[in-house]
């Protein structure tokens, strides 16, 4: 059985969307009066992007928070609200020429993943909406049809990406090595371990350390939709 000869990963947040899934999904909910006290809550993920933004944030402190909200409900009344979100947040941000990036691929022939720090509740939606048919997001943990607030295995970030997709790859009795052309898009510096890792590393609307990392490897750049973009530093 033949298999693809390229491969390609996304980020997600800031790079294929204009906005960051993660934080907007809290801030949906604390706007909503589904995460608590509103101020606190938004106070609380306003923190967390601003240590994000700055690499000081592990994955263990953003689940603290991130997927405690998770713990919060029950799996009908989280579909519910994740719709609501997608409706009103998500899918108004989904712009055409990410689409065709994505979709440019596909019609290649390439296998195509997105691969996230963002958990796989938030984000196996939005993949879906992007026609992307595989996922790798660090993976919210349940228990007696809960989710419990806690991280399953290892979280799609910063390193823990290579381990992931490798993981992936692995389970297909496939590897990075299997093909010609690997390519990777991200927005963020938290991603130089795989971008680092690849045949093609994409900076896509990068930040202002990662667009001047990408100048001085002679990487690629692309900006979608940098007028869009939520502040970043």
């Amino acid at each position: 059985m033949t298999h693809p000869t390229r491969l390609a990963l996304f980020d997600l947040d800031h790079t294929l969307l204009p906005l960051d899934s993660d934080y907007q999904w809290a801030d949906f909910l604390a706007r909503t009066g589904r995460a608590g006290d509103p101020a606190e809550a938004q106070a609380r993920n306003e923190e967390l992007m601003e240590r994000y933004n700055a690499g000081e944030l592990t994955a263990e402190q953003s689940a603290e928070f991130m997927l405690g909200l998770l713990a919060r409900a029950t799996l009908p009344e989280l579909a519910r609200w994740h719709e609501e979100f997608m409706a009103e947040v998500i899918r108004p941000a989904i712009r055409d020429n990410a689409v065709q990036l994505v979709q440019d691929h596909l019609t290649r022939g390439d296998l195509c993943a997105i691969v996230t720090a963002t958990n796989d509740f938030v984000t196996a939606p939005i993949a879906r909406a992007f026609g992307i048919p595989h996922l790798i997001a660090t993976v919210a943990q349940m228990e007696r049809g809960r989710y419990t607030g806690r991280i399953q295995g290892v979280p799609s970030f910063q390193a823990g990406k290579i381990t992931r997709v490798d993981d992936w790859l692995r389970s297909m009795n496939l590897s990075r090595d299997t093909f010609d052309e690997v390519y990777f898009y991200s927005d963020s510096p938290n991603d130089l371990p795989l971008l680092e890792a690849v045949s093609h590393p994409i900076a896509t609307n990068p930040s202002p350390r990662l667009r001047s990392i990408a100048e001085e490897k002679g990487w690629k750049i692309i900006d979608l939709f940098q007028e869009l973009q939520d502040d970043k530093s």
